[in-house]
């Protein structure tokens, strides 16, 4: 039984919604965000919050109740706070820096990587080695995030590469000299 579907969405007092038969649509002071439902959730707002109900008690409509209501959870949650993913940058020589709203990552290929991110995702760079990615959609906010991750990803024995800021990399030892 999904324990996330049956709680209420409260909404901000600055965040609108538009229902349209099973488009939602939420407006708030960062943006707007819309999103299909399934034919298998119906959602109605009540007093400022958010009500999800399955349409029948089959298993897929289960498996939707619970992701319907994150998802637009996730939604309401973005256009009134947005979302972030710090990165850092660890290794002699590796920096980052920002061209317009490009990313220009030096991490000791040939070339410079550059990365041009979506227009709803703005990458901002701290001291050449922190990275943060914002926007209002969680999901391209966490995809860009390991994309840019996925680039040159901490490797064991030195630690060198690009990580999560809390991310915890487990090394390995080197060589065993004689």
């Amino acid at each position: 039984m999904s324990r996330i579907g049956k709680k209420t969405i409260v909404l901000p007092d600055t965040v609108n919604t538009i229902i349209n038969n099973s488009v939602i649509s939420v407006q708030g002071p960062k943006g707007e965000l819309s999103y299909k439902l399934s034919p298998l959730i119906t959602i109605k707002n009540v007093n400022n919050t958010l009500l999800l109900q399955k349409v029948n008690q089959s298993k897929e409509s289960q498996i939707q109740y619970g992701l319907s209501r994150t998802l637009v959870n996730n939604m309401v949650i973005g256009v009134s706070q947005g979302f972030n993913k710090k990165l850092e940058i660890q290794g002699v020589g590796y920096r980052a820096q920002t061209d317009g709203n490009n990313l220009i990552l030096n991490v000791g290929y040939s070339h410079p990587v550059i990365i041009n991110p979506p227009e709803q995702i703005f990458i901002k760079v701290e001291n050449n080695t922190n990275i943060i990615v914002s926007g209002i959609n969680k999901e391209l906010v966490g995809q860009i995030a390991a994309k840019i991750r996925q680039i040159r990803p901490p490797e064991p024995y030195k630690g060198k590469g690009i990580r999560y800021v809390e991310e915890i990399v487990k090394r390995k030892v080197g060589k065993a000299g004689k």
